[in-house]
């Protein structure tokens, strides 16, 4: 059953990276890297605190313990545990898989902290937001799904590694987004004036 899956992956893999083109190829270089995307979080932050006011006081620190619970998730706990070389260092696709820049990345891709990160991050503003800013999913859930298929086209990613990540987050999200409920309720109560509650 396990041989089944990794053959799978593996073909899901090639068929992805494979289908490679130059636009592509820098479209999604770009979408890959952190860095490019520090004037989309300045934007959301804008729209959070713009929003939610003194409640983003809550709101973003949360963010904070959030992506950090996801990336010890990832890189602290399933990498070490799992093992499982990333396809960029797996010998038998060597020749096989088209690398970006001599990219390659770290040893182990099992899971992906670029993909439970960007999930995480989309989950936990679904459920905290959706009421105050209805579109922002459609924003949100889009570009989550654009990183995380960025790691399987550059080759450093089975589509597991990133699916999931992606699901694991859920769970997490719900759980810090409950937190979030649970502190606002405590100290910052609704007036009689206020909008309906966030979650």
């Amino acid at each position: 059953m396990l041989d089944q899956l990794q053959t799978l992956d593996t073909r899901l893999l090639l068929l992805v990276n494979g289908h490679h083109a130059p636009f592509w190829d820098g479209l999604l270089w770009w979408a890959s890297q952190t860095f490019t995307w520090v004037p989309f979080y300045a934007a959301l932050l804008a729209v959070l605190v713009g929003s939610f006011g003194r409640r983003a006081w809550v709101l973003v620190p949360l963010i904070a313990v959030l992506i950090l619970a996801s990336d010890q998730l990832a890189s602290g706990l399933l990498k070490p545990w799992a093992h499982r070389l990333r396809p960029s260092h797996e010998p038998g696709l060597v020749g096989q898989l088209h690398l970006l820049h001599g990219y390659r990345g770290g040893p182990y891709g099992f899971v992906s902290s670029h993909a439970g990160n960007v999930f995480a991050l989309a989950f936990y503003l679904f459920f905290t937001a959706r009421h105050r800013l209805p579109g922002l999913a459609w924003v949100l859930f889009p570009w989550a799904a654009l990183v995380a298929y960025s790691r399987v086209y550059l080759g450093v990613h089975y589509p597991s590694d990133v699916l999931v990540p992606a699901l694991l987050s859920l769970p997490l999200a719900y759980g810090v987004s409950w937190l979030y409920t649970w502190i606002i309720a405590r100290y910052v109560p609704l007036s009689p004036a206020s909008s309906p509650p966030v979650v």
